[in-house]
């Protein structure tokens, strides 16, 4: 029987990726129905809005979604569709596992590193409540604030300061780190380490810091501890190998899952996942590269790994480890891979985002 999925081919380079992940999806041998969906930049030219209706209503019917980079502009223009489809969907837990695979390049080749993060995905300074400077609504609310800031007073007024505000819930916050405990048991991971800000931000990171512990009481078999955010930075960049699940609220979840991918070799090996009750997103944590479009440049790991993550999903565990295990015997070998992942960026047997796709597909023709 088949699985139903929606694809979403994005925009910039999204195309191509989505391309050459249903290349190696379907390679393992897995049946899956796909529905393609377009979103981005160049819908939004043709119909007025980067997101149609169409595509929220295939990832409802589907209940599972691959989607490819989409261009999130910076300062002006849409908000980011992204966070629309997490909100949407009810996506509460991003899901993004960074893990060394030999031949990328990396000052961490040596540290063993396979961390997963969970960030909440919901809550936050992420929720999109902001008042703009200037706006007699913003006036009003730093007036309310001074008034029960006790001495702590924002005195720069109203049309000089723009404010966002952080809601941070118990349910919230359980529910991500019952996902990051869930996991941990489901995969035999040995810790959770909750992240977060308790000593400046008492009661919105101190109220996840008391919930993540509450929660912790309920896995023995798992260890717990927790780090100040601040903190958490140094130790991954002086120590990776001691970590293994992270959970944390919103934007520490958006900062340390890129700099853990760091860690890895970059964006180019950092898949992710959006989960959430009724429904699953998965994507490359990169963004669209629209310079690169129809290039055949682009490294299509971390949209193929997503895939991986899929299949998982779907409890195709060995279609899901076969396509890992492709995927990183091409990379270990460093012949059929895409510039970025070559010693030399400049090295002319550096292959394109289709040769190196077919690469990975031989590989899993190989082990079936």
């Amino acid at each position: 029987m088949a699985h139903a999925v929606t694809l979403i081919t994005g925009d910039g380079v999204g195309p191509d990726l989505a391309a050459a992940a249903q290349q190696c999806i379907d390679a393992t041998g897995v049946k899956i129905d796909w529905d393609i969906q377009e979103a981005g930049v160049d819908v939004m030219a043709r119909t007025g809005t980067p997101l149609p209706d169409s595509v929220l209503a295939s990832v409802r019917r589907t209940r599972c979604a691959l989607k490819a980079p989409i261009t999130t502009p910076v300062g002006t223009g849409f908000r980011s569709i992204n966070v629309h489809l997490r909100q949407e969907l009810g996506l509460f837990a991003c899901i993004r596992p960074c893990k060394y695979y030999p031949g990328v390049r990396t000052l961490y080749d040596k540290a063993n590193i396979d961390l997963v993060v969970f960030r909440e995905n919901t809550e936050d300074l992420y929720a999109g409540i902001e008042f703009e400077k200037g706006n007699e609504k913003t006036a009003g609310l730093i007036a309310h604030i001074n008034a029960l800031a006790e001495g702590k007073k924002i005195t720069t007024g109203g049309d000089e300061t723009g404010i966002t505000i952080k809601p941070i819930s118990v349910t919230s916050t359980e529910k991500i780190v019952k996902a990051a405990f869930d996991y941990a048991r489901e995969y035999k991971r040995k810790r959770v380490t909750s992240v977060h800000k308790a000593n400046i931000m008492k009661y919105t990171d101190g109220l996840f810091l008391e919930v993540s512990r509450e929660v912790a009481k309920q896995y023995p078999d798992i260890e717990f501890e927790d780090r100040i955010v601040d903190n958490m930075c140094m130790q991954l960049v002086q120590k990776p190998e001691l970590y293994d699940v992270l959970v944390m609220p919103n934007l520490y979840g958006d900062i340390l899952s890129d700099l853990c991918a760091g860690l890895v070799g970059g964006l180019g090996v950092a898949p992710g996942a959006n989960i959430g009750p009724d429904g699953a997103v998965f994507e490359a944590t990169h963004g669209s590269a629209p310079k690169y479009k129809g290039q055949n440049k682009v490294n299509p790991a971390a949209v193929i790994l997503s895939g991986m993550l899929m299949l998982r999903h779907l409890k195709e565990f060995d279609a899901a480890d076969r396509l890992e295990r492709a995927a990183a015997a091409v990379i270990a070998e460093g012949k059929s891979v895409t510039y970025d992942m070559k010693a030399d960026r400049n090295d002319p047997t550096a292959v394109g985002t289709r040769e190196m796709t077919d690469a990975i597909c031989e590989k899993i023709r190989a082990c079936r």
